[in-house]
């Protein structure tokens, strides 16, 4: 039986991450790149995927939190007799100075646990057992001087650790027995023996744990946020922080691959990859937090992958090479038995041209939060940027495409997309006021165009049968991505048919707080979840409407459902209230953090009541 997906905590470095079971037990983890086959595969299955767990006997508590401000998880385990507290760190060493370009903090690829007995006597055992590449490489441990190494082929993992680690059978194992004020280590090291060893001992594994320590809090620090949800918001930011890759600046969209959506069903995807939307949408809840650095290394990351966007921008991208081919894991058993675990994506091919508008809201939040002064690397070339995404946009206009739930039921006339072509144009007009270079009658060219679109969808779109906007020309089917659409001021939240829409989508697609994105055939198996954000999508419609009560409750309601470390997945299974998908995902914080924001707007505008005036647009989502 498969743990909870709730029950699994992340840490990482900014280049890979770990996920940690609420009993200690390290069960997916990717080295040396989040994209990197995983060699801690027991998340996906029991049997045959590796693990680093740890063991105590007589057991009977545990209790876990992040150490303030920062991704160190700090795990409490009471037994009989006594108490221990485990530290779980990824070392980050900040470079000094700060380049204005390229990663903030540099991995050395090292996981450091380090376990201290707080009261009486506490015993029992590390094991570490590597299944590289999936479970696919088989390797035979060695013992080195006061090490085992393990290695098949290229990948390498050395476990240094005192007391020293012995042999047991394919697992490396460190026994224990502490008392008060007694501490073990365990440091695991990926990839060729390193020249600097001192990390391995107990001295140098203390310093990386302060270093990396000062470098979250100082991150942290860097927050402008001040509103009442400070702990959500900022967990929120720090796991999305945990899911970017430095060296490019790109952000994975989960940490994991092939969690279900649906048990049972076949929608168990790859998301460490960069979807566009996903992560504009996080550089502008960045943006909105005060982290203008992670936004333009975005930007720098889109300008390598794409030049300065000049070629046709794709829905997806790999972090630091081309996106694999999309393969079965079939000898994985997959989490809780449900089947095929995928690795790759094959919806990289597929069509989506509402990215056109997601990629320029993100670029003009960023430029207003730097007064339009960016860096010279993205200021220089903006004139030929607006051009390039608005061409592409408007020649995309009429195109049908999977829309924003990548369907795999073919290309519709998605009202989504229409509207976010709209935001496109519109958004690329307001940068272009703004800028030099630009000429007045191209403006005003986008003007019109985008005036044309939203008169189409604005009729196209509605149903007089459903009373509400559907998701497709000529259909009948609710959609919740017309939600995001008022949030980006493509609807008007406040208009009677956009009032009748959220309605119509709480009634149908709504199950109390939590939102279906959709309730029709889309050419997969199994029921699927509540989509996580939807939920905050609806707060925000609701804050932007001006029931602005009604949205603070619902959105302390969605905050409760974070598992007990602050973290939500895809999606939550609505009769039983356990978390579905790919965990954590980037989609589902990045909502919360701007659902959060946009109660704080209209509550500091516009206090609480029913009814109270909305602001006319919004900024991120």
């Amino acid at each position: 039986m498969s743990k909870p997906i709730s029950d699994y905590a992340i840490i990482g470095d900014t280049h890979s991450c770990a996920l940690i079971a609420g009993d200690g037990s390290i069960d997916w983890l990717c080295w040396p790149r989040h994209d990197s086959p995983a060699l801690f595969v027991k998340l996906l299955d029991d049997d045959k995927g590796g693990a680093c767990s740890v063991a105590f006997d007589s057991l009977s508590a545990r209790a876990r939190r992040y150490v303030p401000d920062t991704n160190i998880l700090e795990t409490t385990f009471t037994t009989e007799t006594g108490r221990a507290r485990l530290i779980d760190v990824m070392p980050v060493t900040p470079p000094s100075p700060e380049p204005d370009e390229g990663p903030d903090g540099e991995s050395e690829s090292r996981l450091i646990r380090l376990l201290t007995c707080e009261h009486g006597r506490v015993t029992g055992a590390f094991r570490v057992r590597p299944t590289f590449d999936y479970a696919r490489r088989p390797c035979t441990p060695l013992v080195e001087g006061g090490s085992v190494l393990f290695e098949a082929g290229d990948w390498r993992v050395r476990v240094n650790a005192e007391p020293c680690p012995t042999l047991d059978g394919d697992a490396a194992e460190v026994r224990f027995s502490l008392t008060e004020g007694q501490t073990a280590y365990l440091v695991l090291t990926h990839g060729e023996d390193q020249d600097d060893a001192s990390i391995d001992d107990f001295d140098g594994a203390r310093r990386r744990l302060e270093t990396t320590t000062d470098y979250w809090r100082r991150w942290t620090a860097r927050s402008t946020y001040r509103g009442p949800y400070r702990d959500a918001v900022m967990r929120s930011a720090l796991c999305l922080k945990l899911l970017t890759y430095s060296p490019s600046g790109g952000i994975v969209a989960a940490a994991t691959a092939g969690l279900p959506e649906a048990v049972p069903g076949n929608r168990n995807y790859d998301y460490r990859f960069t979807w566009m939307r996903d992560a504009s949408f996080t550089v502008t809840a960045f943006v909105m937090l005060g982290y203008v650095r992670e936004a333009a290394e975005f930007l720098r990351f889109l300008r390598e992958r794409d030049g300065t966007y000049g070629r046709e921008t794709r829905l997806m991208y790999g972090i630091a090479d081309v996106m694999p081919p999309e393969e079965e894991l079939s000898h994985l058993a997959g989490w809780n038995g449900v089947r095929p675990v995928v690795i790759g994506n094959v919806a990289a091919a597929q069509d989506q041209h509402d990215i056109y508008g997601e990629l320029l809201r993100a670029l003009c939040v960023f430029l207003e939060a730097v007064e339009y002064d960016p860096p010279e690397k993205v200021n220089d070339r903006l004139p030929e940027v607006l051009d390039n995404l608005t061409a592409r946009a408007i020649r995309h206009r009429h195109n049908a495409d999977h829309g924003i739930w990548e369907l795999r039921t073919g290309p519709r006339q998605q009202v989504h997309t229409k509207a976010m072509i709209w935001v496109a144009l519109k958004d690329a007009a307001r940068i272009a006021r703004n800028i030099a270079g630009v000429p007045e009658e191209k403006i005003a060219g986008w003007e019109r165009i985008a005036a044309e679109i939203r008169a189409e969808y604005l009729e196209r779109g509605w149903s007089p049968e459903r009373q509400a906007y559907v998701g497709a020309y000529d259909s009948h089917h609710l959609d919740a991505a017309v939600l995001r659409a008022a949030l980006f001021g493509a609807l008007d939240p406040k208009e009677p048919r956009m009032r009748a829409t959220l309605a119509a989508v709480e009634r149908d697609l709504g199950v109390g707080d939590l939102i279906y994105r959709y309730r029709m055939d889309d050419g997969l198996e199994g029921d699927e979840g509540t989509f996580t954000a939807c939920a905050f999508w609806r707060v925000g419609c609701l804050a932007l409407g001006g029931r602005t009560d009604e949205a603070k409750a619902a959105f302390e309601r969605l905050i409760a459902r974070c598992n007990d470390v602050g973290l939500l997945a895809e999606e939550i299974d609505p009769a039983t209230g356990a978390q579905r998908g790919n965990t954590p995902q980037g989609f589902s914080h990045m909502a919360l953090i701007n659902a959060a924001l946009r109660l704080d707007d209209s509550f500091a505008r516009f206090g609480a009541g029913e009814e109270a005036e909305a602001p006319a647009r919004s900024a991120a989502e």
